[in-house]
């Protein structure tokens, strides 16, 4: 499993409550580009419409060995998921306060998977309270090295 994109603010920005993993459908010039590391999920974000989830704002560069053909680097990209994990999503979501957003892209043998995790905000003071327990384990171990 080879990790090629992470969502780097989500632990700090969300409670994760639950994670699925899902396909995405991509174009060939996409694929090579995303194996070059070229995908990042920091501003991504997932919508559940009907039956069909979709990733928003997730910027893929565009392939440069492409003569004259290129797609939109942050078009919106569909996920491939069951449709009992759809409809266990969208009842989630419904839930004041949660959202969809993607943790991380990886290769599963040759497919590209995508896990998503299902969210509850962090307020101020929770960022805070995780910022001091980091700083405290910090000093714990290197004082356990000293």
């Amino acid at each position: 499993m080879k990790v090629v994109a992470t969502n780097k603010f989500a632990n700090f920005n969300y409670f994760i409550l639950e994670t699925f993993e899902a396909g995405i459908v991509l174009s060939g010039a996409e694929i090579k580009s995303i194996r070059q590391n070229g995908m990042t999920l920091n501003e991504a974000f997932i919508l559940v419409s009907g039956n069909k989830v979709t990733l928003k704002n997730c910027f893929v560069k565009p392939y440069q060995n492409m003569n004259g053909f290129s797609l939109k680097a942050d078009r919106d990209r569909t996920l491939l998921l069951n449709k009992n994990e759809i409809l266990k999503i969208k009842q989630k979501v419904e839930q004041k306060g949660l959202t969809i957003i993607p943790i991380k892209a990886y290769f599963k043998g040759d497919l590209l998977k995508l896990e998503i995790a299902i969210c509850r905000g962090k307020k101020n003071y929770n960022k805070k309270e995780d910022i001091k327990e980091r700083d405290i384990k910090r000093e714990q171990s290197r004082l356990a090295g000293v």
